[in-house]
């Protein structure tokens, strides 16, 4: 893939990031190369534009080696374990980081010509460049906004280094590169015109943004269609008078404590437990999307955290599903004795890891879950559980991902629960392209309206499989 220039990888980066359109966002572009492509982004998705300013801390006596950064209002991250090895002493680092931090307020004071800076307090932020090399700026400049208090971080590039964008997703909730070529070099191999972008140039559109977007405003009410495709943050699904619980919680799970977010509206027809799969959180906006359209459905949801922070940095707990499998069975007990949901049909909704952990959680004979929908799913990581799967299960697959749409297949043969496999045509495994994660939506909506009706909940389970297109 070769853009033209960077406004044009801007717009094409602005399509794949159109299912965040009309959520609580905030663009930040990387100066200088960044800032061209974060405007078509910002425009395109109606969210106001500031720059994210990062200084590297580099090994003094090997300034390429970082061993931290630092950003606006204070904030410092550092890799303690190349201070360590380096030899790096105290009064060392924060003589780097005096002069590193005179050049930061230089920078955003001359980028922002008098503007204050975009609060990005519990909003979805997505930190934009021209591309990805090392990753080491971008790695930054995501911790830096976490450490600011966004709420939800995505990291998005026209191309990048693929070990770049793997190392990127233990720190971002998500990554978005349209490509990420096997024979990646540099940056500005993949422009036709990858010229020097100067100051001026990052002032002007930081200032044409702005005459547009204010960080304050809202978005425009939007039509049906266009909502198909909208990211809503928990707190914007119900209004006032509508919603019974809509708060963050915290579940024991053994011997760990794990974050989550509660919604049940009123007269709740049931509750539905997202499950997450490998690189992703609460947090991640395609959760949070179809968990926004299934309350708005009548449906209560939980979404949590199957693993800690520093467990997530070892990639092995990813892949434990029979731990995992455990600490849902603890947030189901949870749930099932907190007031409004002890009656309340439950159900799953899995994707990737994480639907292999909720229909191995479901094969347990006392766990009475209603129904699971699986994303995208690995059910082959509970083959041996599959059998014993009693609830109503959807399997949802994009035609385009191949392997996911193989082990879903060979997963119907060993389930002896009513099944059903849903492919969704021209999807591949994020379901980023339009419609696609609406459609995703609807199935489980409706698998899960289905299943949790009385009738439906008293009937006896058969066996019946069925496969074919989404209807």
């Amino acid at each position: 893939m070769r853009f033209t220039d960077r406004a044009d990888a801007g717009q094409r980066l602005a399509r794949r990031l159109d299912y965040l359109r009309g959520g609580d966002l905030v663009v930040l572009g990387l100066p200088r190369g960044g800032v061209p492509v974060a405007f078509e982004v910002a425009r395109a998705l109606g969210a106001p534009l500031d720059v994210i300013v990062v200084r590297k801390l580099g090994v003094p006596f090997q300034p390429e080696l970082a061993m931290g950064a630092i950003g606006e209002g204070g904030v410092r991250v550092t890799n303690d374990d190349v201070i360590r090895r380096s030899g790096v002493t105290a009064a060392e680092l924060a003589a780097v980081e005096r002069r590193e931090l005179v050049d930061l307020r230089q920078q955003a004071e001359r980028f922002r010509a008098g503007r204050s800076h975009v609060d990005i307090a519990g909003r979805t932020v997505i930190v934009v460049d021209d591309g990805i090399a090392t990753g080491s700026t971008a790695s930054a400049a995501c911790q830096v906004a976490r450490r600011q208090g966004a709420a939800t971080v995505i990291m998005a590039a026209p191309v990048g280094a693929p070990e770049s964008i793997s190392t990127l997703r233990a720190i971002c909730d998500e990554v978005i590169c349209l490509d990420a070529p096997p024979s990646f070099t540099a940056v500005g191999t993949w422009y036709d015109d990858f010229s020097h972008v100067p100051d001026a140039d990052v002032t002007s559109l930081l200032e044409r943004a702005a005459s547009t977007v204010t960080a304050s405003s809202t978005p425009a009410p939007r039509s049906p269609k266009d909502s198909e495709n909208t990211t809503a943050t928990q707190s914007a699904v119900v209004t006032a008078g509508q919603v019974e619980r809509n708060e963050p919680v915290e579940v024991q799970a053994g011997s760990v404590m794990l974050a989550g977010h509660l919604t049940i509206p009123a007269d709740a027809t049931g509750i539905v437990i997202f499950v997450h799969g490998s690189g992703s959180s609460r947090h991640s906006p395609r959760n949070r999307y179809v968990a926004s359209r299934l309350n708005e459905a009548g449906l209560g949801t939980l979404l949590f955290d199957l693993l800690t922070s520093q467990e997530e940095l070892d990639r092995v707990n990813v892949f434990d599903v029979e731990t995992l499998a455990s600490r849902l069975a603890d947030v189901t007990r949870w749930l099932r004795a907190q007031p409004g949901a002890d009656q309340a049909a439950l159900g799953y909704f899995g994707a990737s890891t994480g639907a292999a952990a909720a229909l191995w959680a479901a094969a347990e004979p006392t766990a009475h879950i209603d129904a699971v929908v699986s994303r995208g799913g690995r059910p082959d990581l509970a083959e041996a559980r599959l059998a014993a799967v009693r609830s109503p299960t959807l399997l949802i697959v994009g035609d385009r991902d191949e392997v996911a749409l193989g082990l879903n297949r060979e997963a119907q043969q060993w389930l002896r629960c009513p099944n059903r496999l849903a492919i969704v045509p021209g999807a591949t495994h994020l379901f980023e392209e339009p419609g696609a994660l609406h459609t995703v939506t609807r199935l489980a909506r409706d698998w899960f309206n289905r299943r949790f009706s009385p009738d439906s909940r008293s009937a006896a389970h058969g066996g019946v499989s069925h496969e074919g297109q989404p209807g």
